[in-house]
């Protein structure tokens, strides 16, 4: 019963079957039968009605491993098999991931080294059969290794716990070892990876709010070695209010919209199962000259105005957002600027502005420095923008919104036409002052959906951009970069398509 059947053909093919007992269980037999996409269970009954039955999908599956009893004169061999599951169809729950393990003893002989080698075989073969229905290339290795930084005091205040709870039981199924650094200030996570050797761990795993990852991506960037560091892999977990780039990764990696827990368990789900991705990255320059990355957002105006002003609504978390939305809605305020901005080439053909990642300053200059990531799409501030750019001709603006992701917080469904980390365009929304609150609530009730993009909004605008700049006529207004606030001043910006790499389970072709 626990031979291979090894057979040239199709998905159906049984691979090996065998007779087994659920552990803990009542030691009622169970009918093991393994194709190459899942895993049947059968419990056998003597009598003529069916026997209960189901089966789990070998993509979901994060581990198996065999294993001897504890008992030395125990015969039997073990097996356990991790998946993580979507559930919760039924009366329109939230689709999840949800972690379910099966442990499994067989005892074909009185041998018992036999009956652990037929466990091995068994182990061995429900993993390479869930290999061959993962993510193709991986470049991770199968034991894969974790820094984990974790800011305690994100969002509410209970990312420590469930680390503990939902991410630790699932990297341990899945063979991954970590080792975990809890922040204590800011900026500690952003001198740790700017000074730190990283070549002990295959990937950096932020679980906090999308401001820790803010650090990690500006801390790699500040790097001698940069062009080298920024492309260690990066994951993201949900530890703080918004989670902008987690709800993003776990939609391109095909998840329903989620948050809280089941969004974290999705993208537990991810890192396990995932491959590193090509992550875009915006580089902007203040008119002060500070140089800042972003894989996120910029905002001036109404959004940026609720998330920094929201902060003394943590205790709610995601919700603060909403509202905060609203409280701002009854005093709009509105800000004069001067915005300008590259449109991105709309042919399929075309290669976007942002492909090459040359490491020089600017070409305009005479010394060109190797070491620095070169804004080729940009004149220095002091100089009009190109002609061949766009200038806003209105001035008075309710809100800016450069977005490069498709969630611009769990609930915040804000970019659906954003299908994946590294497409090499930001989307620009701006709304002016001619912009109603009717018509202002209409689009951040459609963003939880997003539904806002089919609908007739008057007075906001969408546009897809490769490169920007603003000009405030008055440095009044808060502005974001991933959600973290900088002065109000002059800056301008360009995407560097996939300059980082991100954890994503990618879908389609």
């Amino acid at each position: 019963m626990g031979d291979t059947q090894d057979s040239p053909s199709g998905p159906s093919e049984v691979i090996l079957c065998g007779t087994f007992t659920l552990v803990p269980g009542t030691g009622a037999p169970l009918s093991l039968i393994l194709t190459r996409k899942e895993l049947l269970i059968q419990t056998l009954s003597l009598d003529a009605q069916p026997s209960p039955h189901y089966s789990l999908a070998l993509a979901d599956c994060i581990g198996c491993r065999s294993f001897r009893g504890k008992d030395p004169t125990e015969l039997g061999g073990y097996l356990t098999a991790a998946f993580c599951p979507l559930r919760g169809e039924a009366l329109g729950k939230t689709i999840y991931r949800q972690r379910v393990s099966r442990t499994f003893r067989i005892e074909v002989s009185r041998d018992k080294e036999h009956n652990f080698n037929v466990a091995k075989t068994w182990a061995n073969r429900i993993w390479e059969m869930a290999e061959e229905q993962g993510p193709p290339s991986s470049i991770l290795p199968p034991s894969r290794r974790f820094l984990v930084l974790l800011n305690p005091f994100a969002g509410t205040g209970k990312a420590s716990g469930h680390f503990q709870t939902h991410v630790i039981p699932t990297l341990t199924e899945a063979n991954a070892t970590f080792t975990l650094l809890e922040t204590e200030r800011p900026k500690q996570a952003q001198e740790l990876v700017r000074d730190e050797d990283l070549s002990g761990w295959d990937a950096i795993v932020v679980m906090a709010g999308d401001g820790l990852l803010f650090e990690v991506v500006n801390g790699l960037m500040e790097r001698p070695d940069w062009a080298c560091a920024i492309k260690k892999p990066l994951a993201v977990l949900p530890g703080g209010s918004g989670n902008a780039l987690a709800a993003s990764v776990s939609y391109y990696s095909g998840h329903k919209q989620a948050s809280g827990t089941k969004l974290l368990n999705n993208c537990t789900f991810i890192l396990c199962k995932g491959q590193p991705v090509p992550l875009d990255l915006v580089s902007l320059t203040t008119s002060s000259g500070r140089r800042i990355f972003s894989f996120l957002s910029f905002a001036w105006g109404l959004i940026s105005d609720v998330d920094i002003e929201s902060e003394r609504y943590r205790f709610m978390g995601s919700a603060r957002f909403s509202f905060g939305t609203f409280v701002r809605l009854t005093a709009l305020r509105t800000y004069r600027g001067r915005l300008s901005y590259l449109p991105a080439r709309t042919s399929p053909d075309s290669t976007p502005e942002s492909d090459s990642h040359r490491h020089n300053l600017n070409s305009s200059t005479d010394t060109v420095n190797p070491n620095v990531l070169e804004d080729s799409l940009l004149v220095p501030l002091n100089e009009p923008v190109p002609p061949h750019w766009t200038t806003v001709t209105e001035d008075q603006f309710v809100l800016v919104l450069l977005l490069y992701q498709s969630h611009l917080g769990a609930d915040l469904f804000t970019a659906p036409m954003v299908q994946s980390p590294g497409e090499g365009v930001m989307q620009l929304f701006y709304a002016t002052s001619r912009i109603s609150r009717a018509s202002l609530l209409k689009l951040f009730l459609g963003m939880e959906k997003g539904s806002h993009m089919g609908e007739s909004i008057p007075h906001i605008t969408n546009v897809p951009v490769t490169a920007f700049r603003l000009e405030p006529l008055e440095n009044v207004g808060i502005m974001t970069v991933d959600g973290e606030s900088i002065p109000c001043c002059s800056l301008q910006g360009q995407i560097h398509k996939g300059l980082g790499r991100i954890i994503s389970i990618p879908q389609g072709p």
